[in-house]
């Protein structure tokens, strides 16, 4: 191992900052390894498990480069990225512990050249509706998210109940991964937590909303994939990465994931507004948009406490709409039903009667039925029964004229979890108010927020995530330990190195010895000890024992036993 890491670390020593970060991240080294110098980052780098994750990392042209150089079967030059990825040395040859494990994996794949086909316009049509469900869906799960943060597993994955809620919408996963991408929703302390500027996505319309997360989408792409700024064609992505045993799962899940943006159709063609993303152009929505129907403003509302809309909701109108409704079904033509629940949610969150009668009067085609005006009358009347406000302690109150309704609180084992206590006519509790009055809502108890005056204030349950992720950890002390260690005094040290492990190994090496006359004599011998600045061994040739100043050793080379 020894011959191939002193040329490697001289390597290393002779990177910079930025190459060396990329390498340590690539390889999935820790920032707080226990390494002292070069020589210590070189070994651990030709360790077995590490240059796998180097060979995981390559593209098909630099797994290709890396296999002709084990094999000698081109000369073809090698992508600048390898370079930073320390599987070649400087002459472009693979070490022994490389070419090892390039040959344990076999040939790479040559995939024949392909071409893009534009997609037909009965199949662009549908990857135009598959885009517009898309996008619908990913809105759906931001709303979720911003009412609630959603639930996390230990593996990071959201939660089977948060997977039935939106059993209906595709997978999941994908709609959430999308969001992730645009920045829209950000795990946080095992919750799905929307971000500030998910706010503004949700008011944009389809044109706007689609091209963030199309464009999102192509600067996510691993670079196996990428070509200059876009893409390459979609029948190359399976081989991109041809060393990675988890890419094939990784490659399947991006072109579902442009399925699902209308990027490539379900045939393998491609939409007319996938040309700009992929060759690096920005983003053109028009042609996608001319397949769609016109977003609509108005709605009907209908005596079974419906309203449908005839076309693709306006988004600002659509997100009201959904805040006092329960949604029904997702398309060009949207239904949503309201109820007592969604009503008495809207007015926890600071909607009035007032205010849901002028809005439903502004977007209605039909007026407003008559059993919708009842019904919004019935549940604004029983709202404020219950008030929930913060005490002088910070705890909570929960009061209310009616003493049954308190009654019904108190005892009911759903509430449990507030600690909810008896004081004097009143109930206390030490969780926030805030908590209080939404738990109560959830148990369809007619609770309304107020603050130390008795004024009622809107309750949101909206916690948004961080403005920024957490930020991968810095390799910048691991490395200046290194660098702290490079100096005039490296070819001693690596001296002593070998010496060591030649004596721990008791290894037959070859010693170049400086002689008084200022000559050079070579010895081998089998290393027994090192001590006191002084290496003894038997010399082999001359069936003795010797003690050698190691300051007078010139190089050392071990020889196979």
């Amino acid at each position: 191992m020894s011959t191939h890491a002193r040329p490697l670390a001289d390597r290393l020593a002779a990177a910079s900052d930025a190459q060396l970060e990329r390498l340590l991240r690539i390889r999935g080294v820790r920032p707080d390894v226990a390494w002292e110098d070069f020589f210590d980052a070189a070994e651990a780098l030709l360790e077995s498990a590490s240059i796998d994750r180097g060979l995981e990392a390559l593209t098909l042209p630099e797994a290709q480069t890396v296999h002709a150089a084990v094999t000698g079967s081109s000369d073809a030059t090698a992508p600048a990225a390898l370079d930073d990825l320390a599987l070649l040395d400087a002459d472009g040859r693979a070490p022994a512990p490389v070419a090892a494990a390039v040959t344990a994996r076999g040939p790479v794949p040559h995939p024949a050249q392909t071409t893009v086909e534009r997609a037909s316009d009965a199949v662009a049509a549908r990857a135009a509706e598959r885009a517009f469900t898309t996008i619908g869906a990913v809105a759906d799960l931001l709303l979720a998210t911003r009412s609630a943060p959603l639930s996390l597993v230990a593996t990071g994955a959201l939660s089977a109940s948060e997977r039935r809620q939106f059993a209906g919408a595709g997978n999941v996963e994908d709609l959430r991964t999308l969001a992730e991408m645009a920045g829209l929703v950000r795990p946080v302390d095992r919750e799905l937590r929307i971000t500030a500027g998910a706010e503004e996505w949700l008011t944009a319309s389809f044109g706007p909303r689609w091209a963030q997360v199309a464009d999102a989408f192509r600067a996510a792409l691993p670079r196996g994939i990428r070509s200059a700024n876009g893409w390459l064609p979609a029948a190359h992505w399976p081989q991109a990465h041809p060393w990675d045993p988890a890419w094939p799962a990784r490659a399947a899940q991006l072109q579902r994931l442009a399925e699902h943006l209308g990027l490539l159709a379900e045939d393998g063609t491609e939409p007319e507004w996938a040309e700009p993303l992929r060759t690096g152009a920005a983003v053109d929505t028009s042609a996608l948009e001319a397949l769609l129907p016109t977003e609509v403003d108005r709605l009907f509302l209908q005596n079974d406490l419906t309203a449908i809309a005839p076309g693709p909701l306006v988004p600002a109108l659509d997100n009201r709409l959904r805040a006092m409704t329960e949604h029904e079904s997702a398309a060009q033509a949207s239904s949503y039903r309201f109820t007592a629940d969604a009503l008495a949610r809207a007015l926890a969150e600071g909607e009035t009667e007032q205010r849901i009668l002028e809005f439903l009067r502004e977007v209605s085609l039909t007026g407003v039925p008559q059993p919708l005006e009842y019904l919004l009358a019935q549940t604004a009347a029983r709202h404020g029964l219950v008030r929930v406000g913060p005490d002088a302690t910070g705890g909570t109150v929960v009061s209310s004229a009616d003493d049954h309704l308190l009654e019904a609180i108190e005892i009911d084992r759903n509430l449990r979890p507030m600690g909810l206590v008896r004081d004097g006519d009143v109930l206390v509790s030490r969780v926030g108010a805030q908590t209080v009055t939404w738990a109560l809502t959830d148990a369809r108890y007619p609770a309304t927020l107020v603050d130390r005056d008795g004024i009622p204030v809107a309750a949101s349950r909206t916690r948004l995530a961080p403005a920024e992720g957490p930020h991968e950890p810095s390799y910048a002390p691991l490395i200046a330990r290194l660098r702290a260690r490079q100096g005039p005094d490296a070819d001693a040290a690596w001296l002593d190195r070998e010496l060591d492990a030649a004596v721990r190994a008791r290894a037959l090496v070859v010693v170049e010895v400086a002689m008084p006359d200022g000559s050079s004599r070579e010895l081998t011998l089998e290393a027994s000890g090192l001590g006191g600045g002084r290496l003894r061994g038997r010399d082999r040739a001359a069936d003795v024992e010797r003690t050698l100043p190691v300051r007078s050793i010139r190089s050392v080379r071990m020889l196979e036993s």
